[in-house]
């Protein structure tokens, strides 16, 4: 805090100090205007000028040009003070005081035409432009935070720190005494100010944050306006365009100093942070209006020109008329076409939301697949809008996944997301980024996407229904392949099961009869053992073989029906409770079934279904559920499903809900419900009733 109160005095007397002695110049410099300056001229400064007959007289044009001097100067100083005022406890606003103040004492002719008689104030105002150069130097290296970036730009500072001092002891010709070729001193000039820039340019994109950005976009836009207005204007100083008259000298020095007043207002809106307008507006009306000014001069030059070759003869005033006719006839139609040239190079078609339908449109008119059109919307956004970034994407099976992008995703740049409706629902989503950090979307841009999304609804949604026919594709081939492997696979065991037990026990049958036709004539004992254990062999084999038949299809299906089937299964489940119940004094458990009189005719792979998951659940129910009852119902939905319920009032699972075929956390017994209700096209849900214990709910297809 004391560095800042020591700054502080130090920048305020320097300040006091400038301002008096500039004040003490002012009727020097009038004095030298009209004795020497305006007749005979004051070197590079001011040229000798001609005064016209009956135009500006001699005090006037001299009053006009220490009053130009003095209102540029008075534009810096109050700058130098509001940044004193509202950021004189800020290093970077004292900084930019202090360059304020160099620069608006250093550039008029005034001060180095009025001191040349005074030795002290000469110094004085050479060391003040020494100043100027370092201050504007060192402010552009550390605006906006205060540090290098990057760190070796400071050994550059030093550099131009040490050659600005060295000026002023060789009384501002330093370049001139050491006899430095002006090829070296244009490269010295040139490679220091790109060297500013490119710290500036650097800093905004990897370092600034985005208020930062938009600070150091009002002291580029303000340092653009100096450098050209300052290049263009004294390319018109040139004896070749400058005919010596004092009236075209003012306008031209009014308007140099009028262009280089842009930095000291743009300066203290970046240095003081106070309400940083968007920017873009006031760069898009300045490159408009000078564009626009510069083609209605040389309109009208050629004009005149052309018209002034072919037709020598005629009066100047006539083709002035014809030239300022031409230029009004063309000026609202050429502001119209370069407003909307520079809108669209800076933020794209905006502004005609129509015309970009219109284009999107007829390309939508060719053959494109639903891909291709989702990547034509997303490159005709990114191109419209001129934005680094486009991407649609939409939910496929519960996850969002991106169909198509347009241009590269840069980190830092925020992701705006619109939803795309379509009759009401969300079918996805567009993402555009920002086409900087920290700016926003103007209300042209929100109206464009509005227009846009409500055109390419239709697109995503019929993209959104290709996915699900693809979709669809792909699990009907999964479920094939899966129909196969399990088929082939079921085949491969019954063949083992066959060649590996069946055949072989078949074979040994064979070699018993032959063995025991052998002993019935000679040892009829021994060919009845034989026989007795052939019997024996005889009934495995035949149990192996029903085993192997219940194995592909429950027997009691085609006995007693598949009602009976699981009356019968009930039956035998239900007795091995009621003896423990009996031993222990426990409640036994009670199985109930529920069910229409006739079933319509299933199909043979809905009645194994259907057995398979009630004798499943009703199997869970002993073994799991600690329950007292057990009730399955059966019914006939209207859309020609059955529905199959199995409840009890034991202890209950957790809420399960799961997509067909999808394997997830649980029993093999849970698992293969739901596989085997999937199979044939329907659903198993296994669920906790809010009045405790569990139900297994399953529609099935009847067709």
């Amino acid at each position: 805090m004391r560095k800042i109160r020591a700054y502080q005095v130090l920048i305020g007397i320097f300040f006091i100090i400038t301002a008096t002695l500039y004040a003490s110049c002012i009727p020097l410099y009038y004095d030298a205007l009209l004795t020497q300056c305006i007749s005979n001229g004051c070197g590079v400064s001011i040229p000798a000028l001609t005064l016209a007959p009956g135009g500006l007289t001699l005090q006037e044009t001299a009053l006009l040009l220490v009053v130009i001097d003095c209102a540029y100067t008075l534009v810096f100083y109050s700058a130098a003070l509001i940044l004193l005022w509202k950021s004189g406890r800020e290093p970077m606003g004292l900084l930019a005081a202090l360059t304020m103040i160099a620069f608006g004492t250093s550039f008029p002719s005034l001060v180095m035409v009025g001191s040349t008689d005074s030795t002290f104030p000469h110094y004085w105002f050479l060391g003040v432009a020494s100043v100027g150069w370092i201050a504007i130097s060192l402010f552009c290296l550390l605006f906006p935070n205060g540090s290098f970036v990057p760190r070796w730009t400071r050994y550059v500072m030093a550099l131009i720190v040490i050659v600005d001092i060295a000026n002023v002891f060789y009384d501002g010709d330093l370049w001139d005494v050491l006899h430095v070729p002006q090829s070296l001193q244009l490269v010295w000039y040139l490679s220091t100010t790109l060297l500013l820039i490119y710290a500036q340019l650097h800093r905004f994109r990897r370092i600034s944050s985005p208020e930062q950005r938009q600070q150091t976009k009002w002291v580029v836009y303000g340092v653009a306006i100096c450098f050209v207005g300052f290049g263009l204007i004294s390319i018109l100083f040139d004896p070749a365009f400058h005919n010596g008259s004092a009236t075209y000298f003012i306008y031209l020095n009014a308007a140099l100093h009028l262009s280089l007043s842009a930095l000291p207002v743009t300066l203290t809106l970046a240095v003081l942070r106070r309400r940083l307008w968007d920017i873009n507006p006031l760069v898009n009306r300045t490159i408009v209006y000078g564009a626009l000014t510069l083609c209605i001069v040389l309109l009208y030059t050629a004009v005149v020109l052309y018209l002034g070759n072919l037709f020598v003869t005629w009066n100047h005033y006539a083709v002035s008329l014809i030239a300022t006719t031409l230029v009004a006839v063309v000026f609202a139609p050429l502001k119209e076409w370069l407003q909307r040239l520079v809108k669209r190079l800076m933020k794209g078609h905006h502004d005609d939301p129509y015309a970009v339908l219109l284009e999107l449109g007829s390309q939508m008119m060719q053959p494109l697949a639903p891909d291709a059109m989702l990547a034509a919307i997303a490159r005709q956004v990114q191109g419209a809008l001129r934005l680094p970034y486009t991407a649609i994407a939409m939910d496929i099976e519960g996850q969002e996944t991106i169909l198509a992008e347009a241009g590269e995703r840069k980190e830092g740049l925020e992701l705006h997301a619109y939803p795309i409706i379509y009759r009401g629902k969300s079918i996805g989503t567009l993402y555009v980024a920002s086409r900087s950090v920290g700016e926003t979307f103007s209300s042209e841009d929100h109206i464009f996407l509005e227009v846009l999304l409500q055109q390419a609804g239709p697109i995503v949604n019929n993209a959104d229904m290709l996915q699900g026919m693809r979709r669809l594709a792909e699990d009907l081939q999964d479920s094939r392949e899966q129909l196969v492997l399990t088929r082939e696979e079921e085949r491969r065991r019954i063949r083992n099961n066959l060649h590996d037990d069946l055949a072989p026990r078949l074979a040994a049958l064979a070699l018993n009869v032959a063995i025991a036709r052998k002993y019935v004539d000679k040892e009829p004992a021994v060919a009845v053992a034989k026989m007795d254990e052939l019997g024996q062999v005889i009934r495995s084999t035949v149990q192996d073989i029903r085993s192997l038949v219940n194995d592909l299809r429950p027997p009691a299906l085609d006995e007693l029906g598949l009602i009976g089937a699981i009356r019968a299964r009930m039956d035998e489940m239900a007795k091995p409770s009621q003896l423990s119940a009996e031993g222990t004094g426990a409640k036994p458990l009670q199985m109930q079934i529920d069910a229409p009189l006739v079933l319509p005719a299933l199909r043979a792979a809905v009645e194994v279904a259907v057995y398979r998951i009630v004798t499943e659940s009703m199997v869970n129910v002993v073994k799991h559920a600690d329950a007292t009852v057990c009730r399955v119902m059966l019914a006939v939905m209207e859309d020609s499903r059955l529905l199959v319920e199995v409840t009890d009032d034991g202890v209950g699972v957790g809420t399960v809900q799961l997509p067909a075929l999808k394997k997830v956390p649980g029993g093999i017994g849970l698992i293969s419900m739901r596989e085997r209700a999937a199979e044939i096209g329907g659903e198993c849900v296994i669920e906790r009733l809010n009045t405790g214990g569990t139900r297994v709910r399953a529609l099935l297809p009847l067709q």
